[in-house]
């Protein structure tokens, strides 16, 4: 194995058995048992995730909030303290800087969760644009984060603490929770297309809330989960991964997350006039869901044609574990996107039949 950075559960993996990969320069679990199994037991029952290399940044200040506004695409001014937003930050020509989630804690009090491999780069981002009175900090490296995921997961968290778990509505948090003897930050917002939720903790302390959460719901099925599975569940649900549906040279907009950008929002904010214009006249191209007609996965950078034209290529593909069938999803030519279009993957070599359906390929009952 190579020497990349650990989280404080490594030793834990080792002990269960994972099969352990380099991701973004992190020693990280890919599956404990089976990608298959993992991706099962988050859509039947619960599984356990170590996100704790992602990263956190603190934002705080008497102009936190209006930084934050210019900063990211979405409306901050309409967030309540306790509660979460999801948001792209964006470069000036509209492509994608990061996507993340800003928790409230407080007037002043911010908190940035960001992408592993993207938290140097948000950090400096940050600094660079910085206006007023703020101070940024990336405190990663004192925080672990854990994700319970599946219809299971409140009934086996709530067996750990006494805050009233279904109090906490989606995309909203309470901080302080008593998780037996540990103090943490509980969020309701997910990355499964199931219910769950995201404890941060004291870097330390994560092994022991790893350890009882597991031996809280052995009875219920929950299970250890890997980055395997975390991607067959975000992908069916179609919830982006950055550096497949987005990227620098990819807008939220073109990725299907219009949904947080908020051009009319009160201010300037980087990356406005561009997307502006994506909104008004339509981007260039689109995100849709594909499925194989012929054999074959699509996978990641395959070319997708519309007779001899190239028009655009898969960012992620898989044979989902819950439809049974050969997914993807393609960044095409905005004009080629229709639903029904028959389109071809170049698949090694070879040009298989697919057809363009809905990009939300899961969505729980």
């Amino acid at each position: 194995m190579s020497e990349g950075k650990k989280t404080p559960l490594y030793e834990i993996y080792k002990k269960q058995g994972a099969k352990l990969i380099d991701f973004g320069g992190w020693d990280l679990p890919v599956q404990f048992s089976s990608i298959k199994e993992e991706h099962e037991a988050v859509r039947t029952k619960a599984g356990l995730f170590d996100v704790s290399h992602m990263g956190e940044v603190s934002v705080k200040g008497p102009d936190a909030g209006s930084f934050l506004q210019y900063l990211v695409t979405n409306d901050v001014t309409k967030l309540q303290t306790g509660g979460a937003l999801y948001c792209a930050m964006c470069y000036e020509d509209g492509g994608t800087v990061d996507d993340l989630i800003i928790y409230k804690k407080g007037e002043e009090d911010f908190l940035l969760v960001v992408n592993a491999g993207n938290t140097d780069k948000d950090f400096e981002w940050m600094k660079k644009n910085v206006k007023g009175n703020v101070e940024i900090n990336n405190i990663s490296s004192d925080m672990a984060q854990l994700a319970i995921q599946g219809p299971k997961a409140e009934s086996i968290l709530q067996k750990l603490t006494d805050t009233d778990l279904s109090a906490i509505g989606f995309f909203k948090f309470r901080d302080q929770v008593a998780i037996q003897s540990v103090n943490a930050l509980v969020s309701r917002t997910g990355y499964t297309g199931e219910d769950g939720f995201e404890i941060y903790c004291h870097w330390n302390d994560a092994p022991i809330v790893w350890e009882t959460l597991l031996d809280a719901g052995k009875e219920e099925g929950l299970v250890p989960c890997g980055l395997g599975a975390r991607d067959t569940l975000r992908f069916e649900a179609r919830l982006p991964l950055y550096g497949q549906e987005l990227t620098k040279d990819i807008s939220p907009i073109e990725a299907g997350i219009g949904f947080a950008v908020k051009v009319n929002k009160e201010g300037d904010f980087i990356g406005k006039t561009a997307l502006l214009e994506q909104k008004e006249n339509g981007a260039p191209r689109k995100l849709v869901g594909l499925e194989m007609i012929d054999k074959g996965i699509p996978r990641p950078h395959y070319d997708v044609y519309l007779g001899e034209e190239k028009i655009g290529e898969v960012t992620t593909g898989t044979q989902s574990p819950t439809l049974k069938k050969n997914l993807g999803l393609a960044l095409i030519n905005k004009a080629n996107a229709e639903l029904g279009n028959i389109v071809e993957v170049d698949i090694r070599g070879k040009r298989r039949k697919a057809e363009i359906i809905k990009s939300i390929f899961y969505k729980r009952s």
